[in-house]
């Protein structure tokens, strides 16, 4: 095993990340981890411990396991999902302004016609 810098950013996942990003299951990950194929430092987030992997020997784990195509799916399949939760969170952010714009609009327009009318 090679070892790498445990603290760069990027270098690094949590188990739940591993499994969400490229399809795989916890039990996966810890015959993973038993078999040596995956280091892991036990970390904590919130008094919660998970398994801090490192981003490159999974992407090595899951290409022995599975194939590099089986690979290439998982990471189109998570960026598609991830971008698709932006687009979302964008559109409310969105819809959000846009309610803000129309009463800013109204107060506007309240203020200037009075004004007008007398």
């Amino acid at each position: 095993m090679t070892t790498f810098n445990w603290t760069k950013q990027g270098e690094t996942l949590s188990h739940k990340n591993a499994s969400k990003e490229f399809g795989l299951t916890e039990q996966e990950i810890f015959e993973g981890i038993k078999q040596g194929k995956l280091q892991y430092q036990i970390s904590y987030a919130h008094g919660n411990p998970y398994y801090k992997l490192l981003r490159m020997e999974v992407l090595a784990f899951v290409e022995d396991m599975h194939g590099s195509q089986y690979l290439e799916e998982q990471k189109i399949s998570h960026q598609l999902k991830t971008i698709t939760r932006e687009i979302n969170s964008l559109k409310i952010k969105l819809a959000t302004l846009e309610k803000q714009r129309i009463e800013l609009i109204n107060r506007q327009k309240n203020k200037v016609d009075p004004k007008v009318n007398t």
